[in-house]
């Protein structure tokens, strides 16, 4: 069975940092990454990785803040995030997609999700 599992997520407040995680289970994937979703506001691309290189790529809401990263042994990739926001309250879901059409994956055009993690700033 195929599965995203996420962890990390929690009530912070701002200037604070986070560290989610997101193993995979089930499947060898080709590109891994993070979107969030705020209430009433559309899903929103954070940041991929390719899971055979360090090619990473990153929204500009967050570059600068946010790094992407990934552990092949665990098959877990991570999103750390500093210096947060009351604005990047979200669920945040890791996703993948067995192949590496970048663009579909900057649309949100995935196999596989994740379960969500809340993050909550406080201000």
């Amino acid at each position: 069975q195929v599965q995203l599992v996420e962890s990390g997520g929690g009530l912070v407040q701002a200037g604070d940092s986070l560290r989610l995680s997101c193993a995979g289970f089930g499947r060898p994937f080709s590109v891994r990454g993070w979107f969030r979703q705020a209430p009433g506001r559309e899903r929103e691309f954070l940041a991929f990785i390719y899971w055979g290189s360090p090619t990473t790529q990153y929204a500009s809401s967050v570059k600068g803040r946010f790094t992407i990263s990934k552990n092949n042994r665990d098959n877990t990739i991570y999103l750390q995030m500093n210096d947060l926001k009351p604005e990047d309250t979200a669920v945040y879901y890791c996703a993948a997609r067995a192949d590496y059409k970048n663009d579909a994956f900057l649309r949100g055009q995935v196999a596989y999700w994740g379960q969500g993690t809340q993050v909550t700033v406080s201000s």
